[in-house]
């Protein structure tokens, strides 16, 4: 797999406090390589739109899609609580 990142994507993690940042970086090679990793703790968010979330940490998620072979990375942002 391969990923892609969104405008909107890139916007949000540039304005992301630097040790998450960081941190997604870590948490995208895991994505890459199992979807199913541990400390992903990837879920469908909107099932209907095929919308995924995952972990960076307890505080922060971040949003993709796939698209054939790549994870489409389309938001970023602190977990709602």
């Amino acid at each position: 797999m391969r990923a892609i990142l969104a405008e909107t994507f890139c916007q949000a993690l540039v304005a992301a406090p630097p040790e998450i940042q960081k941190t997604f970086g870590k948490q995208l090679a895991y994505l890459l390589r199992d979807l199913r990793h541990p400390s992903l703790q990837a879920k469908k968010y909107t099932p209907a739109t095929g919308l995924w979330q995952a972990r960076i940490n307890d505080d922060w998620r971040f949003y993709f899609t796939t698209e054939g072979d790549a994870y489409v990375l389309r938001g970023l942002r602190p977990h709602p609580k």
